[in-house]
C-alpha cells in the first residue's frame, strides 16, 4: 500500500528545490530513476523504493484541487504546480520522507501540502534495515500486489482520480491479460474517467468495510480474496451475497445528465478533434469546457488544435483525454478516438451534475442533436437522466441506472438502416427528421428521465435497428 502526499506550490519546482527535497532522508538515502526518468525514487542503499516522486505538473485549470482533493488551496488555485509523491507503508520511515519532501518544496516556495497538517523538513533517518538486502518487489511501478491474476493498486484518498500513474497501471493489467482493482476504503469515491476505466469484468473497485470485509464499490458484490484475485464470495447454494453498507444509499435530489455520442470522419488534413464535444458543451452549459488532459488532474487549457494534433501523432494507436468544465457547474467527459478502416472515430461520454432546484437543461437535446448530425458527422447518441451525485463523483452505494431521455441516429447511420425502416419503429412517438433535409438523421423522443418503460423502448428500438443492418450485412 502506498500513502500519497502532495505539493501544491504557486512556483515552479526548479532543479535545486527537488534536490533539496531529495535529501529530506540524509546521505544514507539512494536515488533511482525510473519510467524514462519522469519518477525518482528515493531508495534503501539496498535497493528497495520508499517514495516514488512524478515530475511536477502545471495545472492551469481553476478547481482541479478542489475537486480531486477536497482541499482549499486558498489564494494558490490556478496556474498551480501539483508534485506528487507516494510512500510505501510497510516501512515505517517512507511516509515520514515523503511528507519531508514535500515540506521543503513547500518551505521554499509556499503553497500548501495535502493531506493537510504540520510542515515538517526534518531529516528522516533510515530505519529498516535493507542496507544488504536486495529488492525483492517485483510488482511493475505504482501497483502495491502482483499476481497472475491480478494488478492490485491500493489508494487512501478522498477521490480515487484517473491518473498517469494509474493509467499505466490499468495499461500494464491489460497488457499482461491481468484485472485491475483498486482497493479504497469505504470513504473514497470514484471520478468518473476511473468509473469508465473499470468497466467490465474483471476489473473491480474493491471497498473495504471496517463491518463486512470486502464488497464490490460498483455492484454491491460480497468479495474474497482467493487465488490471487479478490472474487466474488458465494453462498451454499451458489449466490453472491450484496454488502450491507451497499444499500445504505440515500437520496439527495441530486442528479446527472449523461450524454454518449460517437463521431466518425475521414481522415482529411483539416479534420479538428474536440469539435462535436465543445458543441456539446456549449449548447447544455453556455460555455466551452474548462479544459483537458491524458490523466486526472487536468492540467491543459481547452483547445481542440492541440488535441487534434496529439492525437494525429499518436495515430494509429488511439488517444484517449479527459475534459472538465468550470467549477461553478460540475461537468466532465471522456473521449476515446480512434483509427479504424471506417474513418476516425470518437467516443464521447459528457456527464453533467445538477443539485436539488436545478434543473437539466432537456430542452436542448433536440437543438444539439441537430446541430450534431448537420455539423459533426454524428453516428448516434444516447441522452439519459440518473439519481446521482451533483459533483460527478461515485460513491460505494447502489446508484440506480440512468433513464433513457432521447436517442439520435446520425444522417450516416440513417442512411445505413434505410429512413423508412428507421422511421417506424415499434414504439410512439415516432422520431422526429434533424439535420440535413436531403439527408435527415432521426432522434426519437424516449421521456422526461422518469419513465422507467423508457429503458425497454430503447431496446426495442435498437433490435429493430439491428435487423435492418443485419440485413443488409446478409445482402
Amino acid at each position: 500500500m502506498t500513502k500519497d502526499v502532495i505539493a501544491l506550490t504557486p512556483q515552479m519546482p526548479d532543479i535545486r528545490t527537488i534536490l533539496a527535497g531529495l535529501y529530506a532522508g540524509g546521505p544514507e538515502v539512494a536515488i533511482n530513476t525510473t519510467a524514462d526518468g519522469a519518477v525518482i525514487q528515493l531508495c534503501t542503499p539496498g535497493g528497495r523504493s520508499l517514495v516514488s516522486i512524478e515530475a511536477p505538473i502545471l495545472l492551469q485549470v481553476p478547481g482541479e484541487t478542489r475537486r480531486l482533493l477536497d482541499a482549499d488551496t486558498g489564494a494558490w488555485d490556478s496556474p498551480l504546480w501539483w508534485t506528487e509523491a507516494r510512500a510505501i507503508t510497510t516501512a515505517p520511515e517512507a511516509e515520514l520522507l515523503a511528507q519531508s519532501f514535500a515540506g521543503r518544496l513547500v518551505s521554499v516556495l509556499s503553497g500548501t501540502i495535502w493531506p493537510a497538517g504540520p510542515l515538517t523538513t526534518d531529516v528522516v533517518p533510515l530505519t529498516t534495515d535493507t542496507a544488504a538486502t536486495p529488492p525483492t518487489d517485483t510488482a511493475p511501478l505504482g501497483i502495491d500486489v502482483f499476481t497472475d491474476k491480478a494488478a492490485v493498486v491500493i489508494q487512501d484518498r478522498p477521490v480515487v482520480a484517473m491518473t498517469s500513474w494509474l493509467s499505466e497501471a490499468l495499461r500494464v493489467a491489460n497488457a499482461s491479460d491481468r484485472a485491475l482493482q483498486i482497493v479504497t476504503p469505504k470513504s473514497s469515491r470514484l471520478t468518473l474517467p476511473t468509473r469508465i476505466a473499470l468497466r467490465g469484468h474483471p476489473n473491480r473497485w474493491v471497498v473495504q468495510d471496517p463491518q463486512g470485509g470486502y464488497y464490490d464499490g460498483l455492484s454491491g458484490a460480497v468479495l474474497h480474496w482467493h487465488n490471487g484475485v479478490f472474487a466474488p464470495a458465494r453462498t451454499d447454494a451458489g449466490a453472491t451475497p450484496v454488502a450491507q453498507a451497499f444499500t445504505q444509499a440515500s437520496t439527495t435530489g441530486e442528479c446527472q445528465l449523461i450524454v454518449s455520442l460517437r463521431t466518425r470522419y475521414a481522415p482529411e488534413a483539416d479534420l479538428m478533434l474536440g469539435s462535436a464535444l465543445e458543441t456539446a458543451w456549449e449548447h447544455l452549459t453556455g460555455a466551452p469546457p474548462a479544459g483537458w488532459s491524458t490523466a486526472e488532474p487536468v492540467n491543459l487549457p481547452w483547445s481542440p488544435r492541440v488535441l487534434t494534433d496529439l492525437a494525429r501523432n499518436r495515430a494509429p494507436q488511439p488517444t484517449w483525454l479527459v475534459a472538465v468544465g468550470h467549477p461553478e457547474r460540475p461537468a466532465i467527459a471522456t473521449v476515446h478516438i480512434t483509427r479504424t478502416t471506417a474513418g476516425v472515430e470518437e467516443d464521447i461520454t459528457l456527464a453533467l451534475g445538477y443539485g436539488p432546484g436545478e434543473i437539466p437543461p432537456l430542452g436542448a437535446v433536440e437543438g444539439l442533436a441537430d446541430t450534431l448530425a448537420a455539423e459533426h458527422h454524428l453516428t448516434s447518441m444516447l441522452t439519459s437522466l440518473r439519481p446521482a451525485c451533483r459533483d460527478l463523483t461515485v460513491p460505494p452505494q447502489f446508484e440506480a441506472p440512468p433513464i433513457p431521455v432521447a436517442f439520435t441516429l446520425g444522417t450516416d447511420t440513417v442512411h445505413e438502416v434505410g429512413l423508412a425502416h428507421a422511421s417506424r419503429p415499434p414504439l410512439a412517438p415516432h422520431p422526429i427528421q434533424i439535420g440535413p433535409a436531403a439527408r435527415p438523421a432521426l432522434h426519437y423522443l424516449l421521456g422526461d428521465g422518469t419513465n422507467a418503460q423508457a429503458g425497454t423502448m430503447l431496446q426495442q428500438l435498437t433490435q429493430h435497428l439491428k435487423k435492418a443492418q443485419m440485413g443488409h450485412t446478409g445482402r
